[in-house]
């Protein structure tokens, strides 16, 4: 065996049906006096009701939480923040409030208890990513890493179904991407096998059964590993390709990731023959990007850019700018293939990887 780094990360986890009791305890070992609790605004009355169990731990609800964490939506939180006298931060929901939380811990330090409500992933990374003016950027530092994560299956019950498959691709992207990015090793390669496999299967049952605790079971545990893959490993050209559109056209974060996720593998296919063994057995598929593809239209998920908001028009834009700044991909960053890759992506052309 090669040598290799694994870079384990710090993180409290609670899983199972029900474990949103243990919020105030967590609250307390974290030595919170006054917590803010994050919503966006669809998910208020899930803060009103962690703000009922806090009870005088609380200093107050926010939410306002928004895709890409746009600068002034932190500054609005941050605000309400700090003349509530608040010590820290909970947030439940999915990429969006979580984002936002970390947003908060980045600039003041506040400890985190998060209590995801999708598949998104966020709470394992120490990744954060802010948009200002059209442009999204993102920073790793462990400044912004969740101390404690809180995972209730009784939480994802609701997800829609369309919002179910594309919160679950989006995880799936994260552990595909973490099979062949410069940070790969065995223990990252073990994790995201089985958990693209959980995933994979768990998503067409939760479409016959959305309230399955064992179908829910099984999707939350693979995302867990999904972002496990994601915050102690790497990404290469689909999640940059995903930063890029979603900073730029302000497209819906998980549908991006879900159409992106098939046409990306396809291009870097050629060039990372084990990692598509192991994409083969995780899928059962002879042809991993396809069936990704297949899964999303099967779910009514979109499968194309021009169907979410994107214009035919940017694909040149989108294409500069992510040539501009070089990162690690396996197969080479060239012009022509990924032009290529984005306008099938914005037509929806099924690949056949």
């Amino acid at each position: 065996m090669e040598a290799f780094i694994y870079n384990g990360l710090p993180a409290r986890v609670i899983f199972g049906a029900g474990t949103v009791a243990a919020l105030p305890a967590e609250v307390e070992r974290l030595g919170i006096g006054r917590a803010l609790v994050l919503t966006t605004p669809p998910q208020a009355d899930q803060g009103r009701h962690l703000v009922e169990r806090l009870g005088k731990r609380v200093a107050g609800l926010f939410s306002g939480a928004a895709m890409h964490t746009p600068v002034e939506v932190t500054d609005a939180a941050l605000n309400l923040y700090r003349s509530t006298g608040a010590d820290g931060v909970v947030a439940i929901g999915g990429g969006s409030t979580i984002g936002l939380g970390k947003a908060i811990a980045l600039r003041t330090g506040a400890p985190q208890v998060v209590l995801p409500t999708s598949y998104a992933g966020s709470e394992m990374t120490p990744i954060i990513g802010q948009t200002e003016g059209g442009q999204k950027t993102t920073q790793k530092t462990m400044k912004v890493l969740p101390e404690t994560v809180i995972y209730d299956v009784e939480h994802t019950l609701t997800l829609p179904a369309t919002m179910t498959v594309t919160s679950g691709l989006n995880a799936i992207a994260h552990a595909v991407e973490a099979l062949y990015a410069e940070e790969a090793n065995p223990v990252l390669s073990l994790m995201a096998e089985e958990g693209i496999a959980k995933l994979f299967t768990a998503l067409p049952r939760i479409a016959s059964a959305p309230h399955s605790v064992a179908a829910r079971s099984d999707a939350l545990y693979g995302a867990w590993l999904c972002a496990l893959c994601l915050g102690s490993g790497g990404v290469a050209l689909h999640h940059k390709l995903c930063h890029v559109l979603g900073g730029s056209f302000d497209l819906p974060h998980a549908e991006t990731h879900t159409i992106v996720l098939p046409h990306a593998l396809a291009y870097n296919a050629p060039e990372i023959a084990e990692p598509m063994t192991r994409l083969r057995r995780a899928t059962g598929s002879e042809t991993p990007a396809a069936a990704f593809y297949d899964l999303a239209r099967a779910g009514g998920a979109p499968v194309a850019l021009r169907d979410i908001g994107m214009p035919e028009d940017g694909i040149d834009r989108a294409v500069a700018s992510a040539l501009r700044a070089p990162y690690f991909n396996p197969r080479p960053l060239e012009a022509e293939g990924l032009t290529g890759l984005l306008k099938a992506a914005w037509a929806g052309n099924r690949p056949e990887i």
